[in-house]
């Protein structure tokens, strides 16, 4: 998601410091690569690579935020928007990648699919376009169109069309509902097993990906309870702010 970025100062930029935050915006600009490759993995019914390459992809957007904030990057190079360029690459990876896989995967048939597909796509490029879509504190106002993540749960745990249709329209309305979303990356509250159980999810992700999406049932298990976790853990803020907040 995109990454916030320090103001511009006046402060006279060095050559090198330049070239660091050309650099760092390279590094942003590679998931669109990695979509790409994910893509082109999808296409050919290569499930297994496909997600790994997102996996690859949603690593470098995880980090490349936290790096462009230590070193300004928005003073260092202004004529490059990061926040811009994230955007375009995460409606690739989050959306067009897994919106393909799900609509190709036979999961959902006739009307349904194509409805889902419309709901995914427009109600993503509807928050993609919100300058509203975060909080003070860097939280997401309402779901914030991770359908790369619900894919993963879809192929994970392969339920009937019907429950994958529900979900979507759900989200899908999500999107727009009062309701935040943790960044994981940037949570202050709980901060320490929040951090600890993304590096499990993530460890546990990967192992089921490279078992072709059918994992021991623990890991299956594990998966859920923490993700269960994540959706959760926005009502604790949830909560608060709507109660102090005038409307």
């Amino acid at each position: 998601m995109p990454p916030s970025s320090h103001r511009p100062s006046a402060e006279p930029v060095s050559p090198q410091r330049r070239w660091l935050a050309l650099g760092v915006h390279l590094f942003t600009a590679s998931g669109v690569l990695w979509g790409f490759l994910a893509l082109v993995a999808a296409v050919g019914g290569d499930i297994r690579s496909m997600f790994l390459w997102l996996a690859l992809a949603l690593f470098v957007d995880g980090i490349d935020g936290s790096i462009a904030r230590r070193i300004n990057i928005t003073q260092a190079a202004p004529r490059w928007s990061g926040t811009a360029l994230d955007l375009i690459i995460d409606y690739l990876t989050y959306v067009i990648v897994p919106a393909y896989a799900l609509y190709s995967s036979g999961m959902l048939e006739g009307a349904m699919n194509l409805i889902a597909m419309a709901v995914i796509l427009l109600t993503s490029a509807m928050y993609f376009a919100d300058n509203e879509m975060k909080t003070e504190d860097a939280w997401f106002k309402g779901f914030p169109a991770v359908w790369n993540l619900i894919i993963f749960y879809f192929f994970l745990l392969r339920p009937t069309g019907i429950v994958i249709f529900v979900v979507v329209a759900v989200l899908g309305l999500l999107t727009f509902a009062p309701f935040v979303f943790v960044h994981p990356l940037r949570v202050a509250k709980l901060r320490v097993p929040t951090l600890s159980l993304l590096v499990i999810w993530s460890i546990l992700a990967i192992y089921a990906i490279w078992e072709n999406m059918v994992p021991a049932v623990w890991v299956v298990w594990s998966l859920c309870v923490i993700g269960l976790y994540f959706l959760i853990l926005g009502y604790f803020r949830t909560a608060p702010v709507h109660d102090s907040t005038s409307d």
